[in-house]
């Protein structure tokens, strides 16, 4: 008995993994961002909080000299990566939102993409399920920074 994986690149004219990525858009997406998301753990993992090395700075805070609704997210992540989270919240308050939905679309994505490789009958209600949980959670995690951005709007 032949494997799924094995009927399914058969079935669509795939040869191995690259023709899989190649030539499933959803897959090649997913692929590069949990690559992106990998990076930022990364970032915050060897940017040490206690030597404060980052290379990016804030250019808000540059620029004006008062800090913005993402300063300090850099240390947070740092913190975070590190298991002080309650340290990480006097940096940014926001910090364990915005780090819990990365941690949340990095495992979206390993996980939806064997579900599509898996399943190829399903997959228009992998990207509906996925447009709509990612939305909703982009919602949630980012609510203070899209207010913030209307309210500075507003105000010039």
């Amino acid at each position: 008995m032949r494997s799924p994986m094995t009927l399914f690149l058969r079935k669509n004219n795939h040869t191995g993994i690259r023709g899989l990525i190649t030539g499933e858009p959803y897959l090649l997406i997913n692929i590069i961002l949990a690559g992106v998301i990998v990076l930022i753990f990364a970032y915050s993992g060897i940017f040490s909080p206690v030597r404060d090395n980052y290379p990016v700075v804030c250019i808000h805070e540059k620029l004006t000299g008062q800090p913005c609704i993402s300063c300090g997210l850099s240390h947070s992540f740092s913190l975070i990566v590190r298991g002080k989270v309650g340290e990480a919240l006097t940096w940014n308050i926001y910090g364990l939102r915005i780090f819990l939905f990365f941690a949340l679309q990095l495992v979206m994505r390993v996980v939806l993409s064997a579900i599509w490789i898996r399943n190829p009958g399903i997959r228009k209600q992998i990207v509906v399920y996925d447009a709509s949980v990612s939305g909703l959670v982009f919602l949630i995690a980012f609510w203070p920074f899209i207010i913030n951005i209307f309210t500075q709007v507003l105000q010039l």
